[in-house]
């Protein structure tokens, strides 16, 4: 699989491009999908944890080979139905996949204008996005995750709200790391999620969230960042363990995070073997011939 992952988009980009390429990238693909039926995950692992960063878009390349080959009207309908899922539910398909929660009530940033200014300019070429911004994104992201918990809560709305000022029981950030996928530059906009790492008990007084910036532009994670967040009493000047109302809904949020793991696990895996079937129900079935048109019917 690592051969695919490095070749596969290299080959994707020119497949339309150069015949002999097109022939590599389905000899490609007809090796990994090989190989993939012979490997084993473990349950902790989201289904995409094997797959190339670009596999949503390598999906729609892969679904480009087949139509450009030739496709009948069942195939031709059966690859709209691909690209319609991936293009209506991407984020649910790469996000919700590891266990990120893509709905309205718990996404932290969704759709922000990435804008000019965030590009440094230090040489007379314009760069991309300051990496402090990423961290930025991250800490507005996670403000708005703790706040929509007051919404789901209306019980213990002043609880949550409170979590956010040094007035009693609060957050702090006691550190963050940032792993940078891809260099994003403007225009383009970024959808920011949080996810808890572990299940929460009544004894934590921090805990860890993974933090995913996806590019809405390319569709794709542009960077990953880890949060470690401390339970601090400003009253008592120390560290605190999660409130009874914290627990009750980060358990909740615990659930959900895993059935979206599953759910869209399904999905993923699901998405990915009606494309190798459309492929080998057109180029790589045995006596499959390039549809290159006539002079009537070009």
């Amino acid at each position: 699989m690592s051969c695919f992952k490095t070749a596969a988009p290299r080959l994707a980009r020119c497949a339309f491009q150069d015949p002999s390429s097109a022939t590599l990238l389905r000899r490609t693909i007809r090796t990994a999908a090989t190989s993939t039926t012979t490997s084993t995950t473990t349950s902790d692992k989201p289904p995409t944890a094997s797959l190339s960063p670009r596999w949503l878009s390598d999906v729609k390349t892969r679904i480009g080979e087949c139509i450009k080959f030739g496709l009948n009207p069942t195939q031709t309908q059966e690859a709209c139905a691909i690209l319609h899922e991936v293009a209506h539910d991407w984020r649910g398909l790469v996000a919700g996949s590891e266990g990120f929660l893509t709905d309205k009530d718990s996404r932290g940033l969704y759709r922000q204008e990435v804008v000019w200014g965030e590009m440094p300019r230090l040489t007379p070429f314009i760069g991309h996005v300051n990496n402090v911004v990423y961290n930025r994104w991250a800490e507005s992201a996670r403000v708005n995750w703790a706040l929509n918990f007051a919404r789901q809560d209306p019980t213990h709305k002043e609880g949550w709200l409170q979590l956010m000022t040094p007035l009693s029981v609060g957050l702090i950030l006691r550190s963050i790391r940032t792993d940078y996928k891809f260099p994003m530059k403007y225009p383009d906009r970024v959808t920011v999620l949080h996810r808890l790492r572990s299940k929460p008990s009544a004894q934590m007084d921090h805990f860890i969230l993974d933090v995913l910036i996806l590019s809405e532009l390319h569709r794709r994670p542009a960077a990953r960042c880890v949060e470690d967040i401390v339970v601090y009493d400003y009253q008592q000047a120390k560290k605190a363990p999660l409130r009874p109302f914290m627990v009750d809904m980060f358990d909740k949020t615990w659930r959900l995070q895993e059935q979206a793991k599953k759910a869209y696990g399904h999905k993923v895996n699901d998405l990915i073997g009606r494309v190798r079937a459309l492929e080998k129900d057109s180029w790589d079935r045995p006596d499959a011939k390039e549809d290159l048109g006539t002079a009537n019917n070009p």
